[in-house]
């Protein structure tokens, strides 16, 4: 299976080799990803509402225009940007990472909670989640910068307090709200915690589309 995946937002190119080496890592035997940056006229980082609304109409039209040798089509964003409006106009090459996700969990009959880096990309996760019929039953905000998602360390300190506090409030599995951190560095949490580019790979990869 080749899957064609873009960025949300634009990355340098030592960013973009970073998370294309992810991908080489987390990719089953028999799935292959390409990764490509989103372009230089597209948002820098998800700050705000407009920013996440900007990017969304990017990737969906990027991924219009991709060739048929591509088996699936994978924004690299738990946000799924594009990904209900071309599922809508009936093209099921294309899948989400918090689609996938949610769907896994739900099968589980697992609460959901979910971390995110700032409030406009947890308020835009909990909507896209409502629009599945999968509602998310809490969003914890870890406040980190645009660069934490690089600081493996950092963003896994500051994730497991907050999975701890989702716990507390009665969530079974939480989603890692960014698609590009690496979480093997994570110890143990009273919840599993879902990364969603690592899990989105697996089910495409044994055909589990949905």
């Amino acid at each position: 299976m080749l899957v064609y995946a873009i960025t949300p937002i634009h990355v340098p190119d030592e960013e973009l080799r970073r998370r294309q080496r992810r991908y080489d890592h987390l990719s089953p035997d028999g799935l292959t990803v390409e990764l490509h940056d989103i372009g230089t006229g597209a948002p820098r980082a998800l700050e705000t509402s407009e920013q996440v609304r900007e990017s969304e109409r990017q990737v969906a039209a990027a991924l219009r225009d991709v060739g048929p040798a591509y088996d699936a089509l994978l924004p690299d964003c738990v946000l799924d940007p594009g990904v209900a409006a071309a599922r809508e106009a009936g093209v099921a090459r294309m899948d989400g990472m918090l689609r996938l996700s949610l769907a896994h969990a739900a099968r589980e009959g697992r609460t959901v909670g979910a971390v995110t880096r700032n409030r406009a990309i947890a308020d835009e996760l909990t909507a896209v989640a409502a629009t599945y019929g999968h509602p998310v039953h809490e969003v914890a905000i870890l406040d980190l910068g645009l660069d934490a998602i690089a600081d493996d360390a950092r963003w896994v300190a500051a994730m497991t307090g907050a999975v701890e506090a989702l716990a507390a409030a009665g969530a079974e599995v939480v989603v890692n709200g960014c698609s590009a951190v690496d979480l093997d560095a994570a110890g143990g949490t009273p919840v599993p915690v879902i990364d969603p580019a690592a899990l989105a790979l697996r089910m495409l990869a044994a055909g589990e589309r949905v």
